[in-house]
């Protein structure tokens, strides 16, 4: 396979993009090549240098611990559960809420294969033996794998003394967080109830 063939398949297997896609995308690269490459390549190798993955709760930034889990003002009794990086960020953009985070680095899913092992729960355990959280908002995906990880994790928390809620339905079933607009998660936010186990 040449050069071009490897760049246009691994252009293809970014997040939104195809075969067509990555194939544009390599192209335009292509047609300005000194003005295109420098930069992307000089950003994209700092980025490899500079930013880690947070040891307290899973973000990515060019600090470690990160910007959020050293900030002296977030509010340590309440603790936000999130699937991905993205869904911490989408929860930061509404500028409500101001505990901590952890990620969680997925889903539980069958078809994906991703078990309780693949999961961040050895930090969620770290956070809770803490003793400062009193509060443990699931704001995960309104999807099956969400609504199961959700409970699942429910379940894990059912021996501390603490308060669990999700987000209120101002999500949409099949929603992602990333996807949704800042006014839908603050009311869901804002909303948020405890969450009812099934026996």
């Amino acid at each position: 396979m040449d050069a071009l063939e490897t760049m246009i398949k691994t252009l293809s297997r970014l997040p939104g993009l195809g075969p067509r896609s990555g194939r544009r995308l390599a192209l335009y690269l292509l047609g300005e090549k000194e003005k295109n490459f420098g930069p992307l390549v000089q950003i994209l190798q700092e980025a490899l240098d500079k930013v880690e993955t947070c040891p307290e709760c899973g973000n990515v930034d060019v600090q470690s611990p990160c910007k959020i889990c050293s900030h002296p003002q977030r509010v340590q009794s309440e603790l936000c559960v999130v699937a991905d990086v993205s869904d911490l960020w989408a929860m930061e953009r509404t500028h409500m809420y101001k505990g901590r985070y952890l990620v969680l680095g997925g889903l539980l899913s069958a078809l994906d294969g991703k078990t309780p092992e693949d999961l961040n729960l050895s930090g969620l355990r770290q956070y809770m033996a803490g003793g400062q959280v009193k509060e443990v908002i699931l704001a995960l995906n309104a999807t099956v794998e969400g609504q199961t990880t959700a409970h699942f994790i429910a379940e894990e928390l059912s021996r501390y003394d603490v308060k669990i809620s999700t987000l209120a339905h101002g999500v949409p079933v099949g929603g992602e967080l990333d996807y949704l607009d800042e006014g839908t998660l603050q009311t869901a936010l804002h909303r948020r109830r405890p969450l009812e186990l099934v026996a």
